[in-house]
């Protein structure tokens, strides 16, 4: 056992762009005698850690399972009391839909220093990518963040309430409800309204597809959209033309 205080820190790898990381993430990696890390990380980030320290791959994304989510609770917990400081390592920030309070719920029952350390979410940071306001004056006034799919595999019942809303509309782990989708929000009568489907957000093998709720399900075996991506939904989609090319210079200019 080692003589170090058990501790776990939660950390948000943010949404893969590996320059969307906070200063505290970096400070987080550097200190960790050991890194458990998801599959929708980018790898590179993983320059940080110490030499020599374990860093395992815990996968963690759809029909990627290397451990199951009891298994890698009892993993932080082995660790930190072999090692010492656990960092968790998730994409995008762990408690959006990334179980970082579960995780720290379960460790705290046996005696850990439990630190969460906020990440950039690929909600937010896909569609800014892409030049898309989640929220502009006259076009939206609120925006919400959904799971496409709940624990029991099942499409949010939110989906249904925030389709008859005025809201910009962001759906995580939805690519594999997009026609449960596309039927609740034409039943609204909203078979017009813009979506956009963003894969890969932020990184160097970005895919997009842009259209209606009524023309999106063909773009998107027309580009071969999978998962991982996010759903945004909304007037404010429409703005994409106006802003992407000033943040496509921003980009090219860091």
């Amino acid at each position: 056992m080692s003589l170090k205080t058990p501790k776990l820190t939660v950390v948000g790898a943010g949404p893969g762009d590996e320059d969307l990381i906070t200063l505290k993430a970096i400070k987080a990696i550097e200190s960790a005698d050991v890194i458990l890390y998801d599959a929708l990380i980018n790898e590179s980030l993983l320059k940080y850690a110490s030499e020599g320290i374990e860093c395992i791959f815990v996968g963690k994304r759809k029909g990627c399972y290397a451990f199951q989510q009891e298994q890698i609770n009892d993993l932080i917990v082995a660790k930190a009391k072999e090692k010492g400081h656990v960092v968790r390592l998730k994409g995008g920030d762990p408690f959006i839909f990334g179980r970082g309070a579960e995780e720290i719920d379960y460790v705290r029952q046996f005696g850990l220093e439990t630190f969460v350390v906020p990440g950039i979410s690929s909600s937010i940071a896909a569609p800014a990518y892409q030049g898309i306001p989640l929220t502009k004056r006259g076009a939206s006034e609120s925006f919400w963040v959904i799971t496409g799919t709940t624990k029991k595999h099942q499409i949010s019942s939110d989906v249904a309430l925030a389709a008859k809303s005025s809201a910009t509309v962001v759906i995580l782990m939805g690519m594999s409800k997009l026609d449960d989708i596309v039927k609740i929000f034409s039943a609204e009568n909203k078979q017009d309204v813009a979506i956009a489907i963003i894969q890969n957000g932020t990184r160097p093998d970005e895919n997009v597809g842009i259209g209606t709720i009524g023309t999106i399900q063909k773009i998107v075996a027309e580009k071969q959209l999978t998962s991982p991506a996010i759903i945004v939904i909304g007037d404010v989609v429409k703005e994409r033309v106006q802003l992407s090319s000033v943040v496509a210079e921003v980009n090219q200019n860091l």
